[in-house]
Formats: structure tokens, sequence, C-alpha cells
């Protein structure tokens, strides 16, 4: 009889940016998970491309470390509240979370979202203060903010008596104190090892394993990880896939069993009971399904996810670029595309896959969609997307929204300029506080509001502003928002940009396109200075004569363009216009492209209007 090995399950949870994915990396390096000459890249758990370039955590990932004959199990999860379906669904594989907190920053929206959800599920928190080494610490006052969120989210008596160590991860240590002699990360395992409970380890007892995460290998097939409740999951043992309300559930077998050890994955014979368990080869199991013995099928709960707020459109591409650019154009590339995607990630929605003129794919905001929408541009797809809208549901006969808890930390000067924009756009002010030489300001708006508002509060305010924001519950309708302010400069014809061109109309507005760029009738080449669309001719050359040269042209001198990123775009879009996305470009266009179809589409509309 094998002996049973300690185990900790544990899930790292913070908000964006306090440091999370760093401090697994230290605990990787005190532990003796890597050798002493092993080259490892920084923050080793951000393998995805652009968890890399986006310096956040996109995907939930797994990783064990063995210390002093324990094995902590541990979930690394975003930071992200657009990431926050990753949450939700990891938190099942832990029986604690360690909550960092930055000593300056403090509790934060997703800090709040992170320890609400873990509380539901019943799960003892850790804390630790990081970043205590930043000139503007401010550790015991910290502290004191996250005990009033633990009292404010309803924590029992012994989940408000939480350990806490101060420490840096970057630099590698913890402390009990914060006046100790900083060392190295003892105080941190210490505290997981003494407070984190230890998971029943019922290994005799019929199996139950839940997944609660699903992956994709190209020899494997499809990867299913989740914990091991009680029982031993045999590699080559064949079990009931379990789902309550699935009328008959399915026996297959486990064609391949691993376990984490550091950052790879270890064939294993056999899981048991309190464990983490990767599961391969399983077809037809999808996340929240159980597996079962056949003669003993005993689902465990499906995992409840928090609704999507945002929706978004995904069309195949008919510009007159069509297929140019692109390796996957057709409706059922990219039908089965967004099916993979939504098999992966439970927090997106595939509400239409039947229709035949566009996709409605439901999300947790723009970044969450924006990801999904960058990984297909990089894996050689062509579409295009419309306006990100904001969902609607009825409660209780009332038609209502959803209502973001919105953070935004800005230097004093700028403060009333966020106040008079969030005004605008219906936002609640719910708390305002002076942090040094800045002012944090606390508000409750609409999830319309805040589409858009990032570039804004950074025009706003010089690049100065720190938004941050979280679901809160659903409202009533908040009432009319302001849209964009101002019209667009859209080409009238197909060609190539001329700057002889583009410098005659350099007055009329802002140019999102430099010179010597293909551009089609019906794409949005800039932004107009006023609130009317402008049609342009950007393609139009200067005459040669007798008389003029054509070396007077390379005196044409242009403003540089506003080349605008994926979420810039997606916020900017309005409801006539579409974003067409390829591998190779990001371009704005109006969705009916002629420009005479579209004076008589104003026109009908404008008609409409009257009428009613």
């Amino acid at each position: 009889m094998k002996t049973k090995k300690p185990i900790r399950n544990i899930a790292i949870v913070a908000h964006v940016d306090h440091g999370k994915t760093t401090l697994v990396d230290a605990m990787f390096r005190f532990a003796g998970t890597f050798r002493a000459n092993q080259q490892v890249q920084e923050r080793a758990m951000d393998s995805d491309a652009q968890e890399r370039e986006r310096g956040i955590t996109i995907l939930a990932k797994n990783t064990a470390i063995d210390y002093h004959g324990t094995r902590i199990n541990i979930v690394d999860t975003p930071g992200h509240a657009d990431f926050g379906g990753q949450v939700e669904r990891t938190l099942r594989m832990a029986d604690a979370v360690l909550l960092l907190v930055d000593a300056a920053e403090g509790a934060m929206p997703q800090t709040r979202f992170v320890l609400k959800k873990a509380f539901e599920n019943g799960l003892k928190a850790l804390v630790m203060i990081n970043k205590i080494d930043r000139p503007d610490a401010r550790s015991s006052e910290v502290l004191n903010m996250v005990f009033d969120l633990f009292v404010e989210l309803g924590a029992k008596d012994d989940q408000l008596d939480f350990p806490v160590v101060y420490g840096s991860g970057r630099d590698g240590y913890a402390m009990d104190e914060l006046d100790d002699e900083p060392t190295d990360l003892e105080p941190l395992f210490r505290m997981i090892l003494d407070h984190a409970p230890h998971p029943p380890q019922d290994n005799d007892a019929p199996l139950q394993f839940q997944a609660a995460t699903l992956d994709h290998d190209d020899f494997l097939g499809r990867i299913a990880i989740g914990r091991v409740v009680r029982g031993t999951i045999k590699n080559g043992g064949r079990y009931a896939v379990c789902q309550p309300g699935r009328e008959k559930p399915l026996t297959v077998p486990v064609k391949g069993l691993f376990r984490y050890e550091g950052l790879a994955r270890v064939a294993a014979e056999e899981v048991r009971a309190g464990d983490i368990a990767v599961v391969a080869g399983i077809d037809e199991i999808t996340i929240g399904d159980t597996l079962c013995p056949p003669e003993q099928q005993e689902p465990l709960k499906s995992l409840k996810l928090d609704e999507p707020t945002i929706s978004m459109e995904f069309f195949v591409s008919n510009s007159p670029f069509a297929g140019k650019e692109g390796q996957f154009v057709t409706s059922r590339q990219v039908l089965a595309r967004l099916e993979r995607a939504q098999l992966r990630d439970v927090a997106l929605v595939l509400s239409n896959p039947e229709a035949n003129d566009g996709f409605e794919v439901k999300g947790r905001g723009v970044m969450h969609l924006g990801v999904l929408i960058e990984n297909m541009r990089r894996e050689g797809y062509e579409f295009c997307v419309g306006k990100p809208r904001v969902i609607l549901k009825q409660v209780d006969g009332t038609r209502c929204e959803p209502f973001e808890r919105t953070v935004v930390d800005v230097p004093t000067e700028h403060a009333g300029k966020v106040i008079e924009y969030f005004g605008k756009r219906r936002g609640e002010m719910t708390h305002m506080q002076p942090i040094q030489n800045t002012t944090r300001l606390e508000f409750l708006v609409p999830s319309r509001g805040l589409i858009g508002a990032r570039t804004a509060l950074m025009t706003l305010t010089q690049g100065m502003a720190i938004l941050s924001h979280v679901f809160e519950e659903w409202r009533a309708d908040g009432g009319a928002i302001p849209a964009r302010q101002n019209g667009v400069l859209v080409s009238d014809r197909a060609g190539d940009s001329v700057p002889y061109g583009m410098f005659g109309l350099d007055d009329r507005g802002t140019w999102f396109i430099p010179p010597g760029v293909p551009v089609y009738e019906g794409m949005i080449v800039g932004e107009n200075n006023k609130d009317n669309d402008l049609w342009v001719n950007v393609c139009r050359e200067k005459k040669l004569t007798n008389i003029r040269s054509a070396g007077k042209d390379e005196n044409v001198r242009l403003a540089p363009p506003h080349i605008m990123s994926l979420e810039e775009s997606l916020e900017y879009v309005e409801d006539d216009e579409l974003l067409e996305v390829t591998p190779k470009a990001l371009r704005l266009r109006k969705r009916i492209l002629s420009q005479v179809e579209q004076k008589k589409y104003n026109r009908k509309e404008a008609k409409q209007a009257q009428s009613t």
C-alpha cells in the first residue's frame, strides 16, 4: 500500500499586474524546481505569445512544486476582469487561495471579484502584501483595506482570521512582519503548509474527477485538466463521462494520464484523491463533466459561471481584398474555429452557429473578444467583426444592462476631467480617495459607457490614467450614452493612397493610414474633424505639365497617421461600420461599401426617423 503524500492545492489570485506570475517564478527557484544552471525565461508560466506581449496572464495554468515532502499544486489565474471565466472554474481545483495585493495600489476591482468567488466556493484565503519594496508602498494601510474588503464581502469568522506575509515576488523574499530581515520565501511556504487545508484523500472510494480546463495536443487529442475529488484514476481505465441532466452517459477509456511536476506534464499510472490530474484522449469530455465508474455514476455539480456581458458579430469578409491575405476565409472555417474557442473557454458563447450572414459571439469584455480575434488572425483567418454591443436582459420585467465597478487612478489635477467624462457616460461616483500625488476615483458605470473609455481617458489625462473595472450587477437601463463625436474620412475609390492627394485633405482630420497603402471604396482612412462622414479621394495624383516638376512632390509633409491597435479599433467602430481583420492588416470600413448605396441607405433611414 502506497503512503499518502501530503498535498496542498492553492490558486494564486490578484488584480492584474500585482505580481502573480513573477511570484511563481520565485517559488520555483526557491523550492529547487529548476536546476541551478537551467535557463528559464521570466514569467515562465506565461507561455502564450499574447501573454508575453501584453504582460498579463490570459489562460489559467497549473504547476506543482515539491517542498519538504509536500506536493503543492498551484493554479496561476488571470488578473484581468475579462478573463474571469478562467478564475471561476479553476477555483474548483483549489482548497485555498493565495491573495496577492500590491503594497501601493491596494485592493482593486479584480481583487474584490476573485475574493468573492473564493468565498462562494468556501475557500480559505491566505494573504501576501506584495511589492513592499516600492517607494510608494503603504503596507499597513493596504492590510487594513484588505480586512475591510473581507468584512464587506461577508467573510466568516475563520476567514477573517487570515494569515499574512509581506514580501517581493520579484526579489524572492517574504517576511512575517514588516520589520523582519528579508531573506527568502520560507515564510510564504510555511504559511501555505500551516494554513492551507489538507484536501480529502479518500483513495479507495469510487472515482470522481471533474474537468475544469480543456487543452488540445496534436498527438494526444483533447486533454482535460481537473481535480480527483475522491478515489483513484488509472491510466487505461474505463470510466463514464457524467453530467447532471445527461440521459445516457458515455463509457470511454483513459488513453493517457499525467501529473504536473514543475512546468512539465509527467506520465503517471494513477493519480489519487486530492491531486490534480491531466487526462488525455477523451474527445467527448467537456468542462464541468465528471468521470465516474460505470457502475456508480455520481456526477459532481456543474460549474456555474457568470453570464457574458458583451456580444460581437463575426462575418465572412466581402471586401475587395477578401482572400488575398488570409488562409482561412470561408464561413465554415470561421465557424469551426469559433466552436473550438467556445470548447476551451466556457466564458465564450457562440449563440447562433446556424446563421448564414454572421455569427454572434458573447464574452466578458472587449479584451476577452479581442484576444480571440488576435489569435484567429495569427492563425491565418480572415473575417470582419461588428461593433461590440452590451447584452441586455429582463429582470423581473425590467430591461437591465450590466454595470461595472470601475476604479481610475489619476494625477489629482486631471481628476475633474475623469469625473466629467464618466458623468456623461451615466457613471455614478461612489468613492474618492487621495493617495499621495494621485486620486483614486471609484464609479459604477454601465458596460456601454466603458467601451472606448480607456482610449478617451488616455487622451484626457495625457496618458496618466490607470483604468480597471469588473462586473458588479445587472441594473435598469441607464439611458442614452453619447456616441462617437466625430465622423470619418472614407475613400471614394480603389487605388493606392498618394501623398499629394492626402496633403490636400490634411486639414480635414486625422489619418489612419500612411501614404502608399492600397485602399478600396468604402474603406475608412481617417477621422473627420466634424461630426459627419466625408468621402474623399486619397488616390489623387499631381498632374504633370511642362512647368511643374514631379520632384516638387517630395516637399509634401503629412502629419504622422494614428495607427490603432486591435482594441482601439474595436472600441472605435460604430453601428454602420465593420473592422476587417486579416493576418497582415486591420482595416476599418463601412458596412455598405458603395458611396451611392450608402447615400440611398442614409436617405431611407432619415425618412423612417421622420415618420416615427
